[in-house]
């Protein structure tokens, strides 16, 4: 039961500060983005570049490893973006294995708890005779079900959450390429008007 309870108290800390990089996340995009836009479309390069340096958010990395390489062939600009997204990933993606991880081992201590309290009701059968003391019995059969169902509570929602922020971190590194592609092409257009 304490290894349960760590677990849940595991889980309960990777969901909060999750739930917190992802509100975070989406606000402070939802407000660099338009910026950085307004900069592109004006051919300020340098202070989109200095904007991006300034900012936290991994859309900033990806716009700035562009920004950088802006003067080079566009080939150059994309293998700049791809190599600063696969550091942007794990930014993303972090702690989220975890949870997936506590949630099965929750399931399986929850069943290693069912077996040790029906090995200890066995035992006790054995230990009595045929019917045993039952108060004894109702121990061992208590102690069964109480890991079962705490290792299910902490499973199910470490399980929930855990797809939960699978699908949300897949979709924020989709939006991250799009964006950054059509950054991208505006910086392309950009610099060839200049």
């Amino acid at each position: 039961m304490y290894v349960i309870a760590l677990c849940a108290l595991g889980a309960t800390v990777i969901i909060v500060e999750r739930f917190l990089f992802f509100r975070l996340l989406a606000k402070h995009q939802k407000e660099f983005l338009p910026r950085l836009q307004h900069l592109l479309k004006s051919g300020q390069f340098e202070q989109a570049e200095e904007l991006c340096r300034a900012s936290e958010v991994p859309l900033a990395r990806l716009a700035g490893a562009a920004l950088e390489q802006r003067n080079l062939d566009e080939g150059v600009i994309k293998e700049a973006v791809l190599n600063a997204a696969n550091r942007q990933v794990p930014r993303v993606e972090r702690y989220i294995s975890a949870l997936g991880t506590i949630a099965n081992i929750s399931t399986l201590l929850g069943l290693l708890g069912t077996v040790s309290g029906n090995i200890r009701a066995f035992g006790v059968l054995a230990a009595s005779g045929a019917m045993g003391n039952p108060s004894l019995l109702a121990g061992a059969i208590a102690e069964a079900l109480i890991t079962t169902a705490a290792g299910l509570i902490v499973s199910i929602p470490a399980t929930v959450f855990y797809n939960y922020f699978v699908s949300r971190a897949n979709s924020s590194i989709i939006d991250l390429e799009s964006t950054v592609g059509d950054l991208v092409l505006l910086v392309l257009s950009h610099r060839e008007e200049t």
